[in-house]
């Protein structure tokens, strides 16, 4: 790994709970903070060469990684790769910004689109892997082209080309794709219309989210027509523990890292969850969280 400590800040077995909100995980041989596009594509052609697995992250806000070390390198954008522009009406923001301070300074400028991010803790690429939404909105809506690296090249995409969906996207069909950056297109709009409408929003989300755990945000996708943490109550699971894994009490759809959780308990509970709904509602629940490192 020498090549690789001389174009990129690096550390060595650092521990995959550290980089994740759900903080689940073993460790990670190698982390390595790439500065510039430049130094990413050195380091994945280098490991490519090599044969060493790597994995993309920002600030695992929706990954559970397993209980086992990664015997690879983690290349985690949120430090360097986090310019935003404004121009007009449009957006351009790298992948490792934080979503939070990007739909808050386009509140701040009259911008109006990601009111429904104000709460997201997560980075732009996350956003755009998972088309991340809420309350009735979601990226795909101000999406107008993704800045990818793929087959060795840096390149824009379209959002036709996205295949964006309900918490899907291409990209997640092509795990070897990374997300370098966004442009998003927004629409001009009173910033104290929008400032007021993100707070009103987050007195909801205090209210109603248990914001004081480790957790991944909601782990089940709503089946149509339905919501999760409705059949989730239904079961009888608010509270439900396996572990140190939690269903939160606050909210179903929610599972909680109360009391150190390993990977196994957090992902046996999410399993009881499913197979319950299963077979009470006849109803598949899918998860929105990606599983990282598992065998």
């Amino acid at each position: 790994m020498n090549k690789l400590n001389e174009i990129a800040i690096t550390s060595s077995d650092l521990s995959l709970a550290k980089m994740t909100t759900l903080q689940i995980g073993g460790k990670a041989k190698y982390v390595t903070y790439p500065e510039t596009d430049i130094a990413l594509d050195l380091i994945i052609r280098l490991l490519k060469e090599k044969n060493v697995p790597m994995k993309v992250i920002g600030k695992g806000s929706d990954l559970l990684c397993s209980d086992d070390d990664f015997d690879g390198v983690i290349i985690k954008l949120d430090r360097y790769f986090n310019n935003v522009i404004f121009n007009g009406t449009e957006i351009t923001a790298q992948a490792g910004a934080s979503i939070i301070a990007v739909s808050i300074n386009a509140a701040k400028q009259g911008l109006s689109g990601l009111e429904f991010a104000a709460g997201i803790p997560g980075t732009i690429g996350g956003t755009i892997f998972m088309n991340a939404g809420a309350y009735m909105s979601c990226m795909a809506d101000i999406v107008r082209e993704v800045f990818i690296y793929r087959d060795g090249k840096m390149e824009w995409i379209p959002v036709s080309e996205c295949a964006f969906m309900y918490r899907t996207s291409i990209f997640q069909l092509h795990p070897d794709w990374i997300i370098l950056a966004v442009r998003l297109q927004m629409t001009e709009k009173s910033a104290d219309e929008i400032t007021s409408l993100m707070a009103n929003r987050r007195k909801r989300r205090m209210a109603s989210q248990p914001l004081d755990k480790p957790s991944c945000g909601s782990v089940f996708r709503n089946p149509e027509g339905m919501n999760a943490w409705e059949l989730i109550d239904g079961i009888g699971y608010r509270g439900h523990r396996k572990g140190g894994a939690e269903v939160s009490n606050k909210h179903c759809n929610f599972i909680l890292n109360v009391n150190h959780a390993t990977a196994d308990e957090y992902m046996a509970l999410v399993k009881e969850i499913q197979e319950k709904v299963k077979e009470k509602y006849g109803v598949e629940l899918k998860t929105e969280m990606e599983k990282f490192n598992w065998k």
